[in-house]
């Protein structure tokens, strides 16, 4: 009977999904490319259903933004076309949510990296994308614990001690968000990180990587340079990223290895703030000029010596403020201060030119595409394990590199940052 009614449905299939969505669908699969993933694991035996059709699936169910599987399957028993594009035989039973849970949770997770590659690859031959201004950031991926759940009145959810025992492979980590007024807010979570290097003309993603949310976002950066190298070239590039990846390591990396620039702000925690005037001469607590006493190196920083005006006097008066170390029994005695001067590539950058805040303003794209990315449906994990939240991720970036994909090759490059328009006008 179950057959019966699958062939009376293909007979018009069409009157059962709105046409926008199947052409969208059409299109998005047409211009996929899954060489570099086996469409089958074994030469011989029950082979089950098509990995590229699951796979297909996949990418549905993060274009649909569906955060469930559950939702997954009942969309595609309610769109028998788009069933059909994924590849999936519409006249027999299709997947149940066992089927997709073992397929998201166990594949293969370099495979899916590859799927990646291609994408970008593709899209970088086009001409589309490239990496004359690229920029780094992270975004949280809270795991499937109850410790994570604002209503939970659980006591110590958030102690490094109270570790979650149904994710075992989460961690703890602290999302900071700030708005128009500088007003900082902190959020505790027990989950991951996804570090994503963004495309800033395109918007779109070459390269990421899934790590717990303990992970300190600098620590990655040189790693997913590397990383994005290998897949297009980033010779001459410009380095865009928050002051979180204000490290020495990461400048001279950009600077030497890729020949780039870099574009991050000074990151001011733990210095301390120097009285100046407005051509860079200290001051004293006092607000008296202070004489240059010579440089010293510490530390692999040279540093510029400033001393007291009254260093010199034998007049126990003479300092306005009588500072403390003024009277300390010694032939030059006074306050001392010490300024770091710029000879290093961190140091010597600009930061308040037009030029250096235009570029940092691209910024904003990398933003953009979090927020594209976290509708997906990777804000709150369904998973348990750090493989299979790397794997939804990963799934998300290809969803979206195929849109945009498909929106290029359609003539519509307009419509390749946004998922809701492409699937409205396909």
């Amino acid at each position: 009977m179950t057959v019966i009614y699958r062939q009376l449905i293909m007979n018009d299939i069409a009157s059962f999904t709105s046409q926008p969505k199947a052409r969208f669908y059409d299109g998005l699969f047409m211009h996929l490319n899954l060489d570099s993933f086996p469409e089958r694991l074994y030469a011989k035996g029950r082979q089950g259903y098509s990995r590229h059709a699951m796979l297909r699936a996949g990418i549905v169910m993060k274009c649909e933004c569906f955060e469930y599987i559950t939702d997954l399957v009942d969309y595609l028993n309610n769109n028998l076309l788009i069933a059909y594009y994924c590849g999936f035989d519409i006249t027999k039973k299709l997947p149940e949510y066992h089927t997709f849970d073992r397929f998201f949770n166990r594949i293969n997770h370099d495979l899916l990296v590859e799927v990646m590659k291609t994408q970008v690859k593709e899209l970088y031959e086009m001409g589309v994308l490239d990496a004359s201004f690229i920029a780094l950031d992270s975004t949280p991926m809270e795991a499937n614990t109850k410790q994570n759940n604002p209503k939970s009145f659980a006591q110590r959810k958030f102690d490094p001690e109270n570790h979650p025992t149904c994710d075992q492979d989460c961690a703890l980590g602290v999302h900071t968000a700030s708005n128009q007024q500088n007003e900082k807010k902190t959020t505790f979570y027990w989950g991951y990180k996804c570090h994503i290097l963004v495309d800033c003309m395109t918007g779109l993603p070459i390269c990421e990587m899934t790590t717990g949310a303990n992970v300190a976002d600098s620590t990655v950066a040189i790693e997913m340079l590397e990383k994005a190298n290998r897949i297009i070239p980033l010779k001459e590039c410009t380095f865009i990223a928050d002051k979180g990846y204000d490290v020495k390591a990461i400048y001279n990396t950009v600077k030497d290895v890729y020949d780039g620039d870099c574009v991050i702000p000074l990151n001011t925690r733990h210095t301390k703030n120097q009285s100046k005037l407005p051509n860079g001469t200290v001051l004293c607590e006092a607000g008296l000029v202070m004489h240059k006493s010579g440089k010293n190196r510490t530390g692999g920083r040279l540093r510029q010596k400033y001393c007291c005006p009254y260093r010199t006097s034998k007049d126990d008066t003479a300092c306005p403020c009588q500072h403390k170390c003024f009277f300390n029994g010694k032939m030059n005695r006074g306050f001392t201060k010490y300024v770091s001067l710029p000879d290093d590539y961190r140091l010597s950058i600009d930061r308040s030119s037009l030029s250096f805040k235009k570029i940092y303003a691209l910024r904003s794209e990398i933003e953009r595409y979090n927020a594209r990315f976290k509708r997906t449906g990777q804000e709150r994990l369904w998973v348990k394990s750090q493989h299979a939240a790397a794997n939804l991720a990963t799934l998300a970036h290809i969803a979206l590199l195929a849109v945009a994909s498909a929106a290029v090759h359609s003539h519509k490059s307009s419509l390749m940052r946004s998922l809701k328009s492409s699937k409205r006008f396909a």
